[in-house]
C-alpha cells in the first residue's frame, strides 16, 4: 500500500497467519499502529511496517471489536515529548516557579 490513513481497512502479513486489521495511526513513513485482534488477548493495537499491509474492503467478524477499540483510544498526541524543552520555562521541567519566601517563624 502507498499511503494509509486512520480508519482504512487492512490485511496485515508478517510472520504468521494474516491478520484483519484497521489502521489506528501513521506515526512515520516506517510505521504504522493497526488495530488486530489476538487470539489471546482480544483487540489490541500493533505497530507494523507499511509493506506488510494490503488493503481490503469487505468486512471481517472482528471489525466490530476493532473499531471499539479504536474508538474508546485517545488520539496520539504530536510532540508532547518535547513541550517541556520546547516550553522555555527553564532548565528544569518540574520547577515553575522560583521558592517562596520562607518566614523565621516569629
Amino acid at each position: 500500500m502507498e499511503q494509509t490513513s486512520a480508519g482504512e481497512l487492512v490485511k496485515v502479513a508478517g510472520g504468521g497467519p494474516e491478520l484483519d486489521g484497521i489502521v489506528f495511526d501513521t506515526p512515520s513513513r516506517s510505521k504504522v499502529v493497526v488495530a488486530v485482534m489476538d487470539a489471546a488477548r482480544g483487540p489490541v493495537f500493533r505497530t507494523v511496517h507499511p509493506k506488510t499491509l494490503t488493503e481490503r474492503t469487505e468486512e471481517g467478524p472482528d471489525d466490530h471489536a476493532l473499531h471499539l477499540l479504536v474508538r474508546r483510544t485517545p488520539p496520539p498526541a504530536r510532540g508532547a515529548g518535547k513541550a517541556g524543552v520546547a516550553g522555555g520555562q527553564g532548565s528544569s521541567a518540574g520547577h515553575k516557579r522560583a521558592a517562596m519566601h520562607r518566614t523565621t517563624g516569629k
